[in-house]
């Protein structure tokens, strides 16, 4: 059972946030002064220390992750409303069971398979006169040529099974596209259903060896991304003209990323993620609980204009860090005050190629800020190693 949770002051109940893992929008909720109840996977320490939680790890027979079970386990916690995160943005049916007596705070069913279909956001933008690369169903392939090629599957996130393709069957459902050489990067945008304004920009971190990931894995985010002023300028200018673009086609509502290629001066969309990123908490660390509650208003059709960053604002990194091995963690008592989140169970046991923490770093400048959380990154496979077991 839960224990009692304190409605906010503005009177509304607890709400569901649920997702792959929860901790990142739980904390954003609660900055913002939402009572919150947690579903997701890991179960992590951060999040149960922060809110009354569940995960399918710990609390449903160590169930393997899929969407629908946690779906499923969501029918046992009652709230007001629920807000979800990744990969349910892949899942609209379950997004609609989840809304099912509890007010959705997020894009609708409807919403998602609209732009999570490739062929049908590649014809939005390019009406709009917006790049993105050449893209064909699985079932009709380009001819390999000279350019390169990704095969992406479909219903996946983060980088995962992305992988070159050069001619062939894939095994699986997805598409090939082109791949785009550049700055992989993201923009955080929020959204009324009409109207979007930016956030913020990152540089993504993929396949960075440093944090265990390879080929196109997701590991982690930069801001600002490290390009020339101008050059980010320019991006920042474009980045809103799709992102409004975008906004006014599919009716997209509360906060949103949109994945990009940045090269020569031109984005190119990769996707849109219609849900609240993983980027998030480096934009709402300047001004807490501002993220969630411009996500609440921009779910009921109010736009909120992103806060003006100050001038001496500094560079800010998150990094999640992959087990290149099984490991068996130990203490973790004092990580969270360490700048690491995401936090394990003591005696937990990572497989390989799965996430141990995610780490954070502030620092004068983005080239800075990564070369913390490769030190971070570092320290934590150090103590694991002192522990008597390998990352």
């Amino acid at each position: 059972m839960y224990r009692r949770t304190p409605s906010t002051p503005d009177g509304h109940a607890p709400i569901l946030v649920i997702g792959y893992s929860a901790r990142l929008l739980a904390e954003l909720a609660l900055a913002a002064g939402q009572a919150v109840v947690a579903l997701d996977y890991f179960g992590d320490v951060d999040l149960r220390a922060m809110c009354p939680s569940r995960s399918l790890r710990h609390d449903f027979g160590g169930r393997a992750y899929s969407a629908p079970a946690l779906a499923a386990a969501a029918r046992e916690i009652p709230a007001a409303a629920v807000v979800y995160g990744a990969s349910f943005e892949n899942h609209p049916d379950l997004v609609a069971a989840l809304a099912k007596g509890r007010r959705l705070l997020g894009n609708t069913p409807a919403t998602l398979r609209q732009t999570r279909d490739p062929l049908r956001l590649a014809a939005a933008l390019r009406d709009g006169g917006f790049a993105f690369p050449a893209t064909y169903p699985i079932e009709t392939p380009p001819e390999p040529g000279q350019r390169q090629w990704l095969y992406k599957p479909l219903h996946s996130g983060g980088g995962h099974g992305v992988r070159r393709w050069r001619g062939g069957p894939t095994g699986a459902p997805g598409i090939i596209q082109e791949r785009r050489p550049g700055m992989v990067g993201s923009a955080a945008f929020v959204a009324d259903g009409r109207r979007a304004a930016v956030l913020g920009l990152t540089e993504q971190l993929v396949g960075r060896r440093a944090f265990g990931a390879a080929g196109f894995r997701y590991a982690g985010n930069l801001t600002p991304p490290r390009l020339p002023a101008r050059a980010r300028a320019e991006l920042a200018r474009q980045a809103q003209a799709v992102v409004a673009h975008l906004t006014a086609a599919f009716g997209l509502r509360g906060v949103n990323g949109l994945d990009f290629v940045w090269h020569a001066g031109r984005l190119w969309t990769l996707e849109v993620n219609a849900r609240p990123s993983a980027s998030l908490e480096l934009f709402d660390a300047a001004q807490p609980g501002w993220v969630f509650a411009a996500h609440r208003a921009g779910c009921r059709g109010r736009l909120a204009t992103p806060p003006s960053p100050a001038s001496n604002e500094p560079a800010r990194g998150k990094a999640v860090l992959f087990a290149a091995e099984d490991v068996v963690v130990g203490d973790t008592a004092g990580w969270a005050a360490r700048g690491r989140r995401d936090i394990p169970h003591p005696g937990e046991v990572i497989q390989k190629g799965h996430p141990i923490c995610t780490v954070l770093a502030t620092a004068r400048t983005a080239e800075a800020c990564l070369a913390a959380l490769r030190r971070q990154a570092a320290a934590v496979r150090r103590e694991l190693t002192a522990l008597g077991v390998s990352a």
